[in-house]
């Protein structure tokens, strides 16, 4: 006979179940025949999958792919379904997961297969066929021993690398069938969870595209990023010319003690694509304004600088505007729909005045910059004066230094339009990806303590505003840049791991922000670490989020 338990469903009210019943069949008494549009569970503020049982007076949350979490489990569920698919239909060879593009995840075969159009129709066939069939996806746990085996006996290279660098006795494997795979996160209780999908056809891969709030589920209005796909290929082309496309590879030359190596090579190729973007602008007489533009903690500063002393190789005196340093106090900062300071808005900024300077400068007068307190939220005097000449090009830096009211005087021949953010290439394996956000986060929550006296809850507080303001405010105008910068090191989250961990593991269930700081510490712990600070050079992109402490000893 089973105990009886009591949970309070949200939406729904309390509820008495058998101890052991699982959320699945929870959802199926409270949603009845509409259970399937809800992927997971949130309990105190953690996420769990269908297959779980709740414990007595658990506050249960179902979400659905309107919640951040359960958009995850879409789209993993939905790349399964793709993967195995792709298993079916081409056999010799493996479906590699990359990038989003917008609403799309793009797919490529390996060893350089191209997708054709024909491909395509197959594997969108062979989805449905296999949602339709609505088949079981079971998570089970396996030793380290008999996963490496498992994936040894079906060539999988990339997770033997990953398993044998991941020191943890137990691992938790997904099969759909009898295909068995490795899935970072969680996937939907069966495939008929994940009805809504569309393939578009992306030579010589391919993107799925999901359903999701912003783009009003609808799958058709997909608007392509030609310059961001380049980026993205450029990136990946020179990971794998290093033999580096996943943290497998990256541990193995960590552990034979290649680190230094790698962040010499990451380093240098950095610094060749800038002195490349200096060139540029140099064979320009007409530029005069140089506008750089990036998500948060894209490296939007240091990557100026470092522009500024290749300009000066080229002969140029450069100087810097930051547009951070033209913020309104913060009693005069915009207020958002949700009641909340709006930091990311263009008019946050004193823009008036931004726009002013600018004008004053280029007809050769002297300007005081402005300088900006983030402790004490107040737009102070810098006692900076600077003055320009034609020798002089103007660097602007900040999240809307490509919005049009920027500069909106200055004629587009005299500017020159950048765009930096850090495009993560390098994947968990070759099913699994990283985050180019998380990467984001991870480096905005150390230079947040270091910098701007912000502990990481309070950077998780301001993320989504961040994130929102992104999405508005600096996406929409990427594709405007005359160039984009990759600032992504390949070696950079195994160096944050060693910062971020200890602050991570400070944060309680109590948190509501206590199931991105699992994911977060769940995706870290893959890294092994690299110790060895003193390796990163003062002209790095990392050092404006670490700092430049140097180790003794």
């Amino acid at each position: 006979m089973f105990d009886m338990l009591k949970i309070d469903v949200v939406g729904y009210g309390e509820l008495e179940v058998d101890d052991n019943t699982k959320l699945l069949e929870i959802s199926k008494m409270v949603f009845k025949e509409h259970y399937k549009k809800y992927l997971g569970a949130r309990i105190n503020n953690e996420i769990y999958p269908l297959f779980k049982s709740p414990n007595q007076n658990d506050k249960v949350e179902f979400i659905d792919i309107r919640d951040v979490d359960g958009y995850r489990i879409y789209t993993k569920t939905i790349s399964a379904c793709f993967i195995l698919a792709c298993k079916e239909l081409f056999p010799e060879n493996e479906a590699i997961i990359h990038h989003f593009l917008g609403p799309g995840l793009y797919f490529e075969l390996s060893d350089k297969k191209k997708i054709t159009f024909k491909d395509m129709q197959l594997i969108e066939e062979k989805m449905k066929e296999i949602i339709d069939k609505d088949i079981e996806i079971k998570r089970e746990e396996y030793s380290r021993e008999e996963a490496i085996r498992i994936f040894e006996s079906s060539n999988q290279k990339d997770k033997v690398l990953l398993f044998k660098s991941v020191q943890k006795p137990k691992l938790k494997l997904y099969s759909i069938g009898e295909y068995i795979d490795f899935f970072h996160g969680y996937l939907a209780p069966s495939t008929g969870f994940v009805r809504e999908f569309k393939l578009k056809y992306y030579y010589p891969g391919v993107l799925i595209l999901f359903p999701n709030i912003k783009n009003n589920f609808n799958m058709s209005n997909f608007q392509d990023q030609k310059k961001l796909a380049k980026i993205f290929e450029e990136s990946k082309e020179w990971l794998e010319i290093l033999g580096l496309s996943n943290i497998g590879s990256l541990n193995e030359y960590i552990s034979k003690g290649k680190v230094n190596d790698i962040i010499q090579i990451s380093e240098a190729l950095h610094e060749k694509r800038i002195a490349h973007i200096a060139d540029s602008i140099c064979n320009d007489e007409d530029i005069t304004i140089i506008l750089i533009s990036g998500p948060s903690s894209s490296g939007k500063t240091t990557f100026a600088k470092r522009l500024g002393t290749q300009l000066r190789v080229n002969g140029k005196r450069p100087v810097s505007i930051s547009m951070d340093d033209y913020f309104l106090d913060r009693d005069k900062t915009p207020i958002g729909k949700d009641g909340n300071p709006d930091f990311e808005s263009l008019n946050a900024l004193n823009l008036e005045q931004l726009n002013k300077d600018l004008i004053c400068l280029l007809e050769g007068e002297s300007i005081e910059l402005p300088k900006f307190n983030f402790f004490t939220g107040k737009s102070e005097k810098s006692g900076e004066f600077i003055k320009v000449d034609r020798e002089h090009p103007i660097i602007i830096e900040g999240i809307h230094a490509l919005n049009p009211k920027v500069a909106n005087e200055i004629p587009d021949k005299n500017k020159f339009k950048i765009y930096i953010s850090a495009l993560t290439q390098l994947n968990i394996d070759n099913h699994n990806r990283i985050s180019t956000t998380d990467t984001r986060l991870l480096r905005r929550m150390v230079r947040d303590i270091k910098f701007r006296g912000n502990d990481p809850i309070r950077t998780f507080n301001l993320w989504k505003g961040v994130r929102e303001g992104e999405e508005k405010y600096i996406f929409p105008f990427q594709e405007n840049a005359d160039v984009m910068f990759n600032s992504a090191l390949v070696y950079e989250l195994a160096l944050l791991k060693n910062y971020v961990m200890p602050l991570l593991s400070k944060i309680d269930s109590s948190s509501i922000y206590y199931s991105e700081v699992k994911k977060l510490i769940r995706f870290l712990e893959y890294f092994t670490p690299i110790d060895q600070i003193n390796l990163i050079p003062p002209q790095s992109l990392l050092r404006e989020f670490i700092g430049f402490e140097i180790e003794r000893g």
